[in-house]
């Protein structure tokens, strides 16, 4: 059995040697040679894709992450049964999924049939994410997760919250994305605009993914491609 780890941060990425940890070496990194963040669901039809095997588990892909699961199940594997994607740096909660790179890798998976599973790590201001935690978090989730049948057609998309390194394991808590839009606001530069919402400001209804990372709990979903 093969498990693919993926992401969009880039091959070179602490988040993706983080889940490595997670899942105790296991995998087969297939994840893009550059950062691919925000990318959504982009796909390469137009160019070459090229391929360069840096050892017999890991390989850098001139692509998208979306790219990357679909040369790793087309290409390089025969027999992949789990596509791992992450561990993001920075949260993927509510509208971020259909931006997101890390989430749209687990989606491409989904749609041919794999099981998947997401994970990011909410970055609070100013603060640097502890990635050996995060690995331990990020095991603790998938030790749950692994266990649980999964629903064809459907993902995990996990979202670790920003905790110090000494507090307690935190719950893992089953809930709906947040239907609201991320906060809005432009810095102006002469003739050009430079995106500045306030990522922490957005929207907390009470149950939704949003309010259960921002509260300390490891936030899980559900998502039907």
């Amino acid at each position: 059995m093969t498990i693919i780890l993926t992401n969009d941060d880039g091959i070179d990425a602490p988040g993706i040697q983080a889940l490595r940890t997670a899942v105790d070496r296991k995998g087969i990194v297939v994840a893009p040679r550059d950062h691919q963040s925000g990318c959504g669901h982009q796909v390469t039809t137009a160019s070459a894709i090229h391929i360069n095997q840096r050892s017999p588990d890991q390989f850098a892909i001139a692509g998208t992450p979306a790219d990357c699961v679909r040369v790793a199940i087309a290409h390089l594997f025969d027999d992949v049964k789990l596509v791992l994607s992450g561990i993001n740096n920075g949260g993927n909660l509510g509208a971020d999924v259909y931006i997101s790179g890390t989430v749209a890798a687990v989606r491409e998976a989904a749609l041919h049939g794999i099981p998947a599973i997401a994970i990011s790590h909410y970055r609070a201001k100013r603060k640097e994410i502890d990635w050996e935690f995060a690995a331990h978090l990020t095991a603790i989730a998938l030790d749950k997760l692994l266990s649980l049948p999964i629903e064809p057609g459907t993902f995990w998309n996990v979202n670790l919250p920003h905790l110090d390194a000494d507090a307690p394991d935190p719950a893992i808590v089953f809930c709906p994305l947040s239907s609201k839009p991320l906060p809005l606001g432009f810095q102006v530069e002469g003739d050009s605009l430079i995106y500045a919402g306030k990522y922490e400001l957005r929207d907390r209804t009470p149950g939704t993914d949003v309010d259960v990372c921002f509260s300390g709990s490891i936030a899980v979903t559900q998502i039907k491609v």
